[in-house]
């Protein structure tokens, strides 16, 4: 049965906010996008000291990636050059104006010494970034929170032109719709071909970032290592080892500072590419039609955004569970899985991945990307044959929804002492 017209509307505009082009790290482009405004609502200004206070995920996801088109990890570039060469209009593609030229005057900007990056303290939000830009005694001060795009606040010196720090909430999240497992399955099962087609964006970007991640040595090289003959020796020549090869080639590149897009989900490229490129590959090995393939695309997305939704944008959880969940129903339902084999394949998933933990975005988020999808070929090609875990085991319930929230309860509120004593860790390593 089709959803009503209103309800499909909703559940596509969701999906268009949160399945969006990012170039490099979603974290560390979201401060430099905030950089970009701060700097932008200066006039033409060149800031003299630039003040960063961050949340602490937001560190943690930032310290240890490539700044796309830089061959530089880290905060330092990406706010140096959000202030420089930033166009806040760009959104998540930022600083996609960076020339050879333009990167030379972000390293003088940065030997300046004008940057200063601290951890914000007494904030339960786990996505805050709040940058102070100071020039010929005016400052200007932007915040973001709660979504990688969602300006809450802005003002230059004491003019105040956007105050929405009392409701931290997501953008749009007041009129976001309620998805549930069934509704997701519904949607994705019965909506207009054409009112979907647009979710081929996806398979467009996230293939093309894993095919030019081919032409160089990005990250840990782990997609070109399944590409070799020694790999082919080990996994063969098939669709698992080419599924595997194509979603960590795309993450190697964007950990790995390549200047190419990907389309993100609910503010993650990895993410994005996840719940992307294994579907998009076995579709294509499977011989399923262009119709199939959206509706496998379309349903691992919008698995991965629901569970987002309880989630939250940023967590002690790795994002990679969440896509590789919605991929795996992706690839069952290609399979020829209908609703009772997918909920089956959510309940193996959960079963064998939570506990994963983020130790934040870096080169080996590819390793992590592969143990993601490995469980969900496994866990779809096990609930194909109607093998599942059942409700006696650990976490599990007989409800999908149920088992979902479970797994987000302990992502979102049990594991944050955990998430404290990663970025404890990751902080203080060179001091040991």
């Amino acid at each position: 049965m089709v959803l009503e017209k209103k309800v499909r509307e909703q559940i596509i505009a969701l999906v268009n906010r949160e399945v969006v082009p990012a170039v490099g790290c979603t974290e560390p482009m979201a401060v430099a996008l905030c950089t970009a405004k701060a700097a932008e609502n200066l006039g033409n200004r060149r800031p003299e000291k630039i003040t960063a206070r961050l949340s602490a995920n937001i560190l943690k996801n930032a310290m240890g990636v490539g700044i796309p088109g830089t061959g530089m990890i880290g905060l330092p570039i990406a706010i140096a050059l959000g202030a420089m060469i930033g166009k806040s209009s760009y959104q998540l593609e930022v600083i996609k104006d960076l020339t050879p030229e333009t990167l030379e005057a972000g390293k003088c900007y940065l030997q300046e010494q004008t940057i200063d990056i601290q951890l914000k303290k007494d904030i339960t939000e786990k996505l805050y970034i709040e940058i102070v830009c100071e020039a010929d005694g005016h400052t200007s001060t932007a915040i973001i929170a709660g979504g990688h795009t969602h300006f809450v606040y802005e003002s230059v010196d004491s003019e105040i032109r956007l105050d929405q720090l009392n409701a931290l909430h997501s953008e749009g999240e007041e009129e976001e719709i309620a998805l549930n497992m069934r509704l997701v399955y519904d949607f994705a099962m019965t909506a207009p071909v054409d009112e979907m087609r647009f979710i081929l964006k996806t398979q467009e970007y996230n293939l093309r970032a894993a095919k030019e991640s081919i032409k160089g040595n990005y990250g840990h090289c782990l997609g070109k290592t399944m590409d070799r003959p020694l790999s082919h020796g080990i996994f063969g020549n098939t669709i698992f080892s080419n599924i595997i090869s194509k979603t960590a080639s795309a993450c190697d590149a964007r950990m790995g500072g390549a200047m190419i897009p990907v389309m993100s989900n609910s503010g993650s490229g990895n993410q994005g590419i996840c719940a992307t490129n294994p579907v998009a590959v076995f579709a294509q090995e499977n011989e399923n039609t262009e119709e199939e393939t959206i509706r496998g695309l379309m349903l691992s997305h919008l698995t991965a955004i629901y569970i987002k939704q309880s989630l939250g944008k940023l967590s002690a959880l790795c994002g990679c569970v969440v896509a590789s969940i919605g991929s795996s129903c992706g690839i069952t339902y290609l399979m020829g899985g209908d609703y009772s084999r997918i909920c089956h394949t959510v309940q193996n998933m959960i079963a064998n991945l939570t506990g994963m933990i983020c130790d934040g975005a870096k080169p080996s988020c590819s390793l992590k990307i592969c143990s993601g999808v490995s469980t969900a070929i496994l866990s779809a090609m096990l609930s194909i044959e109607g093998k599942w875990v059942t409700s006696a085991e650990g976490i599990i319930d007989e409800d999908v929804d149920r088992s979902i929230h479970n797994l987000t309860s302990i992502g979102k509120d049990a594991m944050n002492a955990t998430d404290d004593m990663v970025l404890e860790i990751m902080t203080h390593k060179n001091n040991c």
